[in-house]
């Protein structure tokens, strides 16, 4: 669980709300949430895993090959 104290007495409600949801953020809470939102069948799981995997490594192509000035 997540929790933020505020620093002293009169430190604003929006500060402290600030701080909490950018723990939260951070800690990737929502994006867990949201991926449990709706049912998802194991083969599809899979099928996502797998054109994660395939448009991370078209991404690194294209990053070697703008770093080499190719296009």
């Amino acid at each position: 669980m997540i929790s933020v104290k505020r620093k002293d007495s009169k430190e604003p409600l929006e500060n402290v709300l600030r701080r909490f949801n950018r723990k939260v953020q951070s800690a990737g809470v929502i994006a867990v949430v949201k991926s449990g939102q709706y049912f998802e069948k194991p083969l599809s799981k899979r099928d996502r895993r797998i054109k994660a995997i395939s448009r991370s490594e078209r991404k690194a192509i294209k990053v070697k090959k703008l770093k080499l000035g190719q296009k």
